[in-house]
């Protein structure tokens, strides 16, 4: 049994179709990325399965049982719009909210301790929240979401507002919670995340679920038709190569996507002729590069807050 189901899912505001009969399955020991672009549904999924908000139809789990005040209980939830109390310091509020969670003082206290630790914010203990950095807050509002070691694990955007190294550090605790057989969801724009975290994904776009399933099947499926082309030398006949897109493009690098079966070793061919050829690599696209295929580029909201 799946630890979170979702089953028919769809719900409007208004005249605005916010998620359309959305569907998918979230396992225990895994990551689950929900991503797409902004405003295409996830955090509105996100909150139906939090309970704050209802559905209009549709069927949510979890671990088999009706989302309800109960559900919430076992979820430790990291919402996109922090909610940290402005004038309570760091230690009080990590206890407070620790112990709505069911904490103990002691235990708390413990737990807490440890994660200031962790994230090299023992002196902070005392400080104001109030007073804190938007990476500060983001790291206190991470570790009020694990401290209390639920086995149900929901960030929406949870590296928003990081510098890369404390990113990293995120993403390490992330995957150690998956090695303890917790069950994770998360909610990304950024699509590089999901391919160094996840192992099943669900694309949405314009509140329709457009592709889910495991990650590494669905690159594999897509096949080997992306050249990542590094060279020295003029680029112009990047602009004469019929049958391909160009995902990513600079000075002395390109990613082209392989259209309408064209041989790869026509574009190296063109390459050679006008530049020295550094790396010249057959690759399975990207999954930047999957959600344009499938959704198609006009349909995309926000293309540019897909990029990597």
């Amino acid at each position: 049994m799946a630890t979170i189901e979702v089953e028919n899912l769809s719900k409007t505001f208004g005249k605005t179709v916010a998620v359309d009969d959305v569907s998918f399955e979230a396992q225990r020991g895994r990551i689950f990325g929900l991503l797409g672009p902004n405003g295409a549904g996830k955090t509105t999924t996100i909150r139906m399965i939090n309970y704050i908000i209802p559905q209009d139809s549709g069927k949510i789990t979890i671990q088999g049982v009706r989302v309800s005040p109960k559900t919430q209980k076992m979820i430790g939830y990291m919402p996109e719009e922090r909610g940290l109390y402005k004038k309570m310091k760091v230690g009080e509020q990590l206890m407070y909210l620790a112990q709505l969670k069911g904490l103990d003082a002691s235990t708390a206290k413990k737990q807490i301790r440890y994660w200031l630790e962790r994230f090299s914010a023992s002196d902070w203990h005392s400080k104001v929240v109030g007073e804190l950095s938007k990476g500060m807050s983001q790291k206190i509002q991470f570790i009020s979401t694990i401290v209390h070691d639920p086995e149900i694990y929901i960030f929406d955007e949870p590296f928003s507002g990081l510098d890369p190294i404390n990113s990293e550090l995120l993403k390490e605790i992330i995957i150690e919670l998956r090695e303890k057989g917790k069950t994770i969801l998360f909610s990304t724009h950024r699509m590089e995340q999901v391919e160094q975290m996840c192992d099943d994904i669900c694309l949405f776009n314009n509140g329709k679920v457009v592709l889910t399933g495991n990650l590494r099947s669905i690159k594999k499926e897509f096949g080997k038709n992306t050249v990542l082309l590094e060279f020295q030398g003029d680029g112009t006949f990047l602009d004469e190569l019929d049958d391909i897109r160009i995902n990513n493009r600079s000075t002395n690098f390109a990613e082209i996507r392989i259209l309408n079966g064209l041989d790869h070793q026509e574009i190296l061919k063109k390459a050679m002729e006008r530049a020295e050829i550094h790396k010249f690599q057959l690759v399975e696209p990207s999954l930047n590069e999957i959600f344009i295929s499938t959704v198609g580029e006009d349909n995309i909201k926000n293309k540019e807050e897909l990029q990597a």
